[in-house]
């Protein structure tokens, strides 16, 4: 059934919960081709009519893979835009058109410049208007719509805070096209971008929530696992300002086009015995039984059969019996996953144990796409390996200096310069370079590219940071691996592409160290994300090594990195960390200087977990960090 061709409510007894039709795909890519594919129907229709086609665009990483499959249309298959007019949502205000980060430069790096549409044809707000005339300019833009006759199909994105646009929580279901203050969620996101969050534009101008609704058509596309919460809030709640993807719901030919990942908090994925009859497998009776224990904030082995009747889980009774035995059995598979040895506990009866106990030790590599990401989620875990005798290498798959603020790098130049000013060091070159360093920061401005020197130095930066949180997880320096994947090192984000110099440097990794256990996050992240393609490197390569003997042996445990954390019946090995344990975490967390600490801090994502499994009835800990088998 096509995506445009199918517009209305959800019908299905499944999708009941939906107020908003939600079309599920496998991937990105598939959804990408599909919508491609129907918006160039549609251009061909209106060329046939001699008419044009107005597109609503956004940017940003989602909408990335279906402009290139826009661009691909237009080299192989001949599609032309030359009847086809398009409105950008929004852009930064203070940023000049050429500004690396502004959209303007965005969409025609990502888009325009590749395709024969007629500049004429292309609208963006402006954010270059001064504040006097910031009112008029919008308006403006809004005349520019209704003259184009509206718009006939507008894509969208969903940010973490629920917005469509940069329209922030608390906008209006009426709002138009106006300047809006960056809620401090989505300047956080942008921080990367932006070389820290202190460089994050403070305003943008958006078209409003009302703007966008009045679109003929509406689709939202959203892909990955941390999009997941949102999209069912925004799909199966109420409709409120303060999730402004939610007015959706208001509109009667809007869709919600999501991957699996993106679609897996939705009713009819998650709680599917609500929707209808389901296969009651083991994991699917744990879902079952650790999502009511939750709603019903009783310890598993207090639920009756009232419990589950009450709470439309009554057809797993009718299966398996009686509460009391479905209780102990979800009780016991629960409570297996906690386990203070995460590379396996030797001598042990591996019968009940997520890891083997043979072989001891094990040679463990734990990937980290950025520097921080693998101390800043599973600390305590690597601290229990070094402890336990295994032999860990931490390979850190980017130098991360892309994240780097300028002042980080200014600090240390100038504390390099006082030192070789202070000793009269004028031979070594240490002057010399610091000096240059200061200067090139000064002439490339806050937001101009970083020159090779600056980046560099960015990294070494982070280099030394992620040796000291290391250190305090017990690793030594020389278990530091520091991978600089090429696609990283050429690139900058929302621009990342993964290629086979990638994905053979880390099969070399893997072929050197043939290791018994990898940890390994960016499964559930956005497809352009950096931490989805360092993971996609990970398994291209362990699938060209498939053949080898020590593959078979190898298991591969997933961690969460920025990404929500796991719920109850997702985790399939828990590590519990004692208060100490958690504060050596913090400790190793804050040797990252240069990165914002409350972007890093997972401690109290660790601790709500913990009282997740307290809550279900097991022991109390202070926190815990989470896997789940690949």
């Amino acid at each position: 059934m096509s995506i445009l061709d199918s517009p209305g409510k959800q019908q299905t007894q499944k999708e009941r919960y939906e107020k908003t039709r939600s079309v599920i795909v496998k991937d990105s890519t598939m959804g990408c081709s599909q919508l491609a594919g129907e918006v160039a129907g549609l251009i061909r229709q209106r060329q046939g009519e001699k008419k044009n086609v107005v597109l609503g665009l956004a940017t940003g990483s989602t909408p990335v893979p279906f402009y290139r499959e826009l661009i691909r249309l237009h080299r192989e298959e001949g599609l032309s835009f030359q009847n086809v007019i398009t409105f950008n949502l929004d852009e930064y205000h203070g940023l000049q058109s050429d500004h690396r980060e502004s959209y303007n430069r965005f969409m025609r790096e990502q888009l325009f410049d590749h395709i024969d549409i007629p500049n004429g044809n292309i609208n963006i707000p402006d954010g270059t208007v001064s504040l006097d005339v910031v009112y008029e300019s919008c308006l403006e833009y809004e005349k520019k719509i209704e003259d184009a006759g509206g718009i006939d199909l507008q894509i969208l994105g969903i940010g973490r805070t629920g917005h469509i646009g940069f329209n922030e929580p608390g906008s209006s279901r009426d709002s138009r096209t106006r300047m809006i203050t960056l809620d401090r969620i989505t300047r956080r996101d942008a921080a990367a971008d932006f070389l820290g969050e202190a460089n994050v534009p403070r305003n943008a101008i958006t078209m409003g929530v009302g703007t966008i609704l009045s679109a003929k058509r509406l689709v939202l596309m959203a892909w990955g696992g941390n999009k997941a919460e949102i999209v069912q809030e925004a799909v199966e709640g109420e409709v409120t300002d303060r999730i402004s993807a939610s007015f959706l719901q208001d509109h009667d030919n809007a869709t919600f086009l999501v991957d699996e990942a993106a679609s897996s908090q939705l009713t009819r994925i998650n709680l599917p015995w609500l929707v209808g009859s389901v296969k009651w497998e083991a994991k699917m009776i744990q879902r079952a039984v650790t999502w009511l224990s939750h709603r019903l904030e009783k310890p598993i082995l207090r639920l009756v059969d009232e419990d589950y009747n009450e709470c439309g889980a009554g057809e797993l009774l009718t299966v398996s019996g009686r509460a009391y035995n479905v209780n102990i059995g979800v009780f016991d598979m629960v409570k297996h996953t906690i386990t203070g040895w995460p590379g396996g506990k030797p001598g042990a009866d591996d019968a009940h144990r997520p890891e083997r106990a043979s072989p001891h030790p094990k040679r463990v590599l734990i990937f980290s796409p950025e520097p921080s990401d693998a101390v800043a989620s599973l600390a305590g875990t690597i601290h229990r390996l070094v402890e336990q005798g295994h032999e860990v290498k931490l390979i850190v798959q980017t130098s991360g200096g892309l994240r780097v603020p300028d002042l980080a790098a200014q600090k240390f130049a100038s504390v390099l310069l006082e030192v070789a000013e202070l000793i009269g060091d004028t031979s070594s070159g240490k002057e010399d370079y610091a000096r240059e360093i200061l200067v090139q920061l000064q002439e490339k401005g806050a937001f101009g590219d970083d020159p090779e020197n600056v980046r560099h130095l960015k990294a070494l930066i982070l280099r030394g940071e992620v040796r000291d949180a290391a250190g305090i997880c017990g690793l030594d320096p020389e278990a530091v691996v520091f991978q600089d994947l090429p696609f990283y090192e050429k690139g900058r984000y929302r621009q990342f592409q993964l290629t086979d110099a990638d994905v053979e440097q880390t099969s070399r990794i893997l072929a050197e160290y043939q290791p018994h256990q990898i940890y390994a996050t960016g499964h559930l992240a956005d497809p352009s994300a950096l931490q989805t393609l360092c993971y996609r490197s990970i398994e291209q390569a362990m699938e060209q090594l498939k053949d080898e003997t020590w593959v078979a042996d190898c298991r591969v445990w997933l961690y969460r990195g920025k990404e929500s954390e796991m719920n109850s019946n997702e985790i399939e090995m828990a590590v519990p960390m004692s208060p100490d344990q958690l504060d050596l975490k913090r400790e190793a967390i804050r040797k990252f200087q240069s990165i914002s600490q409350d972007e890093l801090d997972s401690s109290v994502r660790n601790q709500t977990t913990a009282r997740r499994y307290d809550q279900l009835g097991m022991a109390e800990y202070e926190a815990i960090e989470a896997f789940q088998r690949h």
